[in-house]
């Protein structure tokens, strides 16, 4: 006997370029890029001064001010993205068994924010004035921590750290909770906020960011032969998933339906892609055995597609080589053209674009896309959506460490 279906029935995102599931589809279908200067804090002694900052985000319409106060920045981005996902999928906490229902996040930095505060204050003003908020702001469970307060969460809560995959990684291993018997539901996916000096400093010292900051929004060009980098993004993708049987006992709409998690490591370099992908081409295919699905099912891929010379490339040779003539029909776009990378949030941001892209039968474009590289040969959806069959998707997401992860999201029926 197959598997139980598990399914998708809620969404809920803060991102660069829109501040909920509705604003970001439209901006992402409109090739809207929501790439600026930093704003948060002086960068013009930096190698990098911009980044996917949120725009207009307002908490206090999720969030009491006195609540905001305690919390860093990427908690209250997970509680707002959640807030709306649990919206979406009309989840009632008087009728759903709360022991029932857990929480996977994924988080690359957690807190980040509230540590390179409190740092400043023990150097400026000593130790007596370091915050006593400090540790349950900044150590990265706290964010899932606070989901199951409030809502009343009871099932399995955990926080997945594997980098730029740890949002991915999440939904898949809250699937797998699901399929053990140890939830009917879970509420996954992932956050950051990490538009900080420390970690534009870093990441720009190891020349990963691209220096166009002249251009801001023709910076993040995954695929295309002039790419230099990629942009540092923030926000939070949320999803809510459950088993079918408890969708349909519940009266809950449908979206899409989880259908396969594929997990590798390149066990290779602590920063580089293995050659030709080789982790990535296992951690796609396992993704696509586990959804029960063949090769030629996949219609479009939403890569990883960073913007660096080694991802791209290493990520395209990857597809070529696992698809092979079904390339001549594959769409594969790259989203952080608009958004950034969002580093541990990416795999969540970008699963709500698979659902949303199966639901409107349109694919997103990849930006910024002018000049084609020879090593990237795909058909990268360059510049405008398309209108296409969409079926079921692959979403990758790779991070330092080697982490490969991939979800297939397939229409539910």
């Amino acid at each position: 006997m197959g598997r139980e279906k598990i399914v998708i029935t809620g969404l809920g995102v803060l991102a660069p370029n829109g501040n909920n599931v509705d604003e970001f589809w439209s901006a992402c279908t409109a090739g809207k890029s929501g790439i600026g200067p930093i704003t948060y804090f002086d960068s013009s002694d930096y190698r990098a001064s911009i980044a996917g900052e949120l725009s207009d985000f307002q908490p206090e319409t999720v969030l009491d001010p006195k609540e905001i106060r305690k919390l860093d920045p990427f908690s209250i981005y997970a509680l707002v993205a959640t807030d709306e996902a649990v919206k979406m999928a009309n989840i009632d906490t008087d009728t759903v068994d709360l022991d029932r229902v857990g929480v996977t996040i994924g988080s690359g930095v957690g807190g980040i924010q509230t540590l390179e505060e409190q740092h400043t204050i023990i150097e400026t003003k000593g130790p007596r004035r370091v915050s006593p908020l400090f540790v349950p702001k900044m150590i990265a469970n706290i964010a899932g921590g606070h989901l199951s307060i409030r809502w009343g969460f009871r099932g399995p809560n955990q926080t997945i750290i594997s980098a730029c995959a740890s949002a991915t990684d999440a939904i898949g291993i809250a699937m797998r909770f699901i399929m053990a018997g140890d939830a009917d539901m879970m509420i996954c996916g992932g956050t950051e906020a990490s538009v900080t000096p420390l970690t534009i400093a870093g990441f720009g010292n190891m020349r990963a960011l691209s220096p166009r900051s002249d251009d801001p929004i023709k910076a993040s060009r995954p695929f295309d032969n002039d790419r230099d980098g990629f942009v540092l993004g923030e926000g939070a993708g949320m999803l809510v998933i459950e088993t079918e049987s408890h969708a349909k006992n519940r009266g809950a709409t449908i979206l899409a339906e989880l259908a396969g998690y594929g997990a590798t490591d390149d066990a290779f370099h602590v920063t580089q892609p293995a050659v030709g992908g080789a982790g990535a081409y296992k951690a796609m295919g396992r993704a696509i055995k586990d959804a029960g699905l063949e090769l030629t099912d996949i219609d479009y891929i939403n890569a990883h597609g960073t913007s660096t010379p080694f991802n791209d490339r290493n990520e395209s040779a990857a597809i070529s080589a696992l698809f092979g003539d079904h390339c001549t029909k594959l769409k594969v776009s790259s989203t952080k053209s608009m958004t950034g990378h969002l580093l541990g949030a990416a795999g969540g941001i970008e699963a709500v674009v698979a659902v949303k892209a199966i639901q409107d039968q349109i694919i997103p474009p990849t930006i910024n896309y002018d000049t084609p590289d020879p090593d990237c040969t795909l058909d990268y959806v360059p510049n405008t959506a398309q209108t296409h069959p969409v079926n079921s998707i692959l979403s990758n997401t790779f991070g330092f460490g080697g982490h490969n992860a991939v979800i297939c999201i397939r229409k539910y029926d």
